[in-house]
């Protein structure tokens, strides 16, 4: 039996796919899905301090690794990594997972994300329950593509969830 967990979750826009492609491909340059991928994974952690203790709030996202975004008339994919390392400075979960934008309709896209969670591995990671493993990554990836959701189909970039910023400017595009 493989230790990896399969997860997945979509939401629908209510924007058509090539608004909602044009807006994609801002904030992937922009930087906002490395900080959306650490909001995601706070939210995911305190699901699991909850359901597992505390010794689940001792870890940290270290990486969250997106390849370039890959667009077509018909879809824009970015595949992206989530590591995350325990206090002993070891992995302790990681995420390989598809960022998915389709068209789903004439003015709605649906941005979907699918991946396979890995729990960390060794006896640590079996002594975790897979139902709280699973609950806890759903948490944390629902949490992402809410966030991305949001940003995608409110173009001012205005509607963030209560409590967050927005990810500060690079710094190259401050320079005149």
């Amino acid at each position: 039996m493989s230790d990896h967990i399969v997860i997945g979750d979509r939401v629908l826009l209510d924007a058509s796919f090539r608004d909602a492609q044009a807006r994609l491909e801002l904030l992937v340059n922009y930087g906002m899905l490395p900080w959306a991928s650490e909001m995601a994974y706070g939210e995911g952690i305190t699901s699991l301090v909850t359901a597992a203790g505390p010794a689940a709030g001792l870890t940290r996202l270290a990486r969250a690794h997106l390849d370039d975004l890959a667009e077509t008339h018909h879809c824009a994919h970015i595949s992206l990594q989530w590591e995350a390392i325990a206090a002993d400075g070891k992995l302790f979960t990681a995420l390989d997972a598809d960022l998915m934008l389709v068209p789903a309709g004439d003015q709605i896209a649906a941005l979907a994300l699918t991946g396979a969670y890995r729990p960390q591995p060794g006896r640590t990671g079996a002594g975790l329950d897979r139902t709280i493993v699973r609950e806890c990554a759903t948490t944390a990836i629902r949490s992402f593509l809410t966030r991305v959701a949001c940003a995608l189909a409110h173009p001012a970039g205005t509607a963030l969830p209560a409590g967050d910023s927005p990810p500060p400017r690079p710094l190259a595009e401050d320079k005149p």
